[in-house]
């Protein structure tokens, strides 16, 4: 079996068959219908629905039932009309679902389930150019107009390319995930010309490449990587790519290009298909976290709360925001954070801190001014003369320093004193003023949830390929 016997038979696995595509437009063609009938007894027959997205471009892959069908307004339309009319069409086309929910982005839009499929009723503004968008979802249609113009004969391309980044853990440009958008993994296959091409060039990939396919960008980015959007000159299309998604990305796509350096290619050939659909990460036993936990001499801690009821792209920035000032006071009170991550369940969310030590000595050096500082200097002497610490004021690489009693030598009791002084958002905020738990080693094993067991294994990156 070669290398192409094996992307033939992915394909196969990945690419909607003809009857799936004829149900997948049936479908999309009665939502937009439903949307042109709701729209038209409003009174407003300018109000029209389309498709647009991957569904629209013949770049979804089989089994994945996500239809974006817009509401156009005509651009002469006001904002408030819009939010109005527009979220008041996508009910009265949602109430045909089995269930819907209402949304938020730049503005509210309808999320419903019609069957096995999911559908955003998202309204926007039918603008003349992309140049002249009114909001950020205006200028999907013209994505649409770019690749559909170009992705012709190179659906196939995208579909292993999406796969791929699939299994490597890169693909999707939603807050939690931070990676490659569909868009982006359609550019990259019209830029470079096949799924190979794409992986062949990220091989030599380093922070700050820039792909200007059109020609026409007019402004700066410091995101890893730039891909100017062909429908706007400013916008970078990968700015959601994380730093950790593009070297991750450059990680696989080298593993798949050099399979003969690590091994023989034979041998490393049914190893592809792991690459594309790597085993589901397996819930950690108590047996394998004591066993874990007790090799690696660390800590665990977690700070446990109910989960805010908000969809994903509102409560993760609120997750990463809190992470990071939890592992900001942690340091300032000399604690060492070895790993660290969030995590959401269907009722709890958590910051899981893996530490270094969970208790640090009574005792801690407190740094004065140097020496030649002498204002500074005197007030330092006088008042730890005055506030006996655990020694004398001393010099050491040219400033003075006393050792003091250090506040908390627990990472637990820190936590349970300070979380309060953290940077909250809105929702996390609110459930944690509610109240919050500090679990600490096995007390982990009490989140009573089989997708955090899995968690905890992805955490101490414990699968193949992680």
């Amino acid at each position: 079996m070669t290398k192409n016997n094996i992307l033939t038979e992915i394909l196969g696995r990945i690419k909607p068959t003809a009857h799936e595509q004829q149900r997948m437009h049936k479908v999309a063609d009665q939502i937009i219908s439903l949307v042109d009938q709701a729209a038209a007894g409003s009174g407003l027959p300018d109000v029209s629905g389309a498709l647009v997205g991957s569904a629209a471009r013949g770049t979804w892959i089989s089994g994945e039932h996500d239809l974006d069908i817009f509401i156009m307004f005509p651009e002469e339309t006001s904002r408030e009309e819009l939010k109005t009319m527009g979220l008041r069409i996508a009910r009265q086309v949602a109430s045909n679902a089995v269930r819907f929910e209402e949304r938020y982005a730049e503005h509210p839009y309808i999320h419903a389930y019609f069957g096995d499929f999911e559908v955003d009723l998202v309204p926007c503004f039918r603008v003349g150019s992309a140049a002249h968008i009114k909001s950020a979802v205006d200028r999907t249609p013209f994505h649409n107009l770019f690749i559909l113009e170009r992705i012709k004969g190179l659906e196939d391309e995208v579909l292993l390319l999406k796969q791929f980044m699939k299994g490597a853990g890169v693909y999707g440009s939603d807050l939690r995930t931070g990676g490659f958008s569909g868009y982006l993994a359609e550019l990259l296959i019209i830029h470079y010309g096949t799924f190979a091409g794409v992986l062949e060039a990220a091989d030599s990939w380093k922070p700050g490449i820039t792909i200007d396919i059109m020609e026409h960008g007019d402004r700066k980015h410091t995101d890893p990587l730039v891909m100017v959007d062909p429908t706007d000159p400013g916008r970078n299309v990968a700015a959601a790519l994380t730093l950790d998604r593009f070297a991750g990305f450059i990680d696989r796509a080298r593993q798949y290009l050099v399979p003969s350096v690590i091994e023989p290619l034979e041998q490393f050939l049914p190893g592809m298909l792991e690459q594309f659909f790597p085993s589901q990460e397996t819930p950690m036993s108590d047996v394998e976290f004591d066993f874990i936990t007790g090799t690696r001499g660390t800590s665990l801690v977690a700070v446990v709360f109910d989960r805010p009821d908000v969809v994903e792209d509102v409560l993760y920035p609120q997750l990463f925001m809190l992470h990071g000032s939890i592992t900001e006071l942690l340091s300032r009170y000399g604690f060492q954070v070895l790993n660290s991550d969030v995590w959401a369940g269907d009722g709890e969310a958590a910051v899981v801190l893996e530490m270094e030590v969970q208790q640090l000595p009574p005792v801690k050096k407190h740094l004065g001014p140097p020496v030649w500082e002498k204002s500074h200097a005197g007030s330092f002497k006088l008042k730890y003369l005055q506030n006996k610490g655990l020694s004398e004021v001393y010099i050491e690489k040219g400033r003075y320093v006393v050792d003091v009693h250090r506040k908390y030598t627990d990472v637990a009791e820190l936590l349970r004193n300070e979380l309060h002084t953290c940077r909250l958002g809105k929702h996390v905020g609110k459930n944690i003023q509610t109240g919050f738990k500090v679990l600490q080693g096995r007390e982990l094993l009490e989140i009573d949830s089989q997708r955090f067991r899995e968690f905890l294994t992805g955490f101490f990156h414990l699968n193949a390929g992680q």
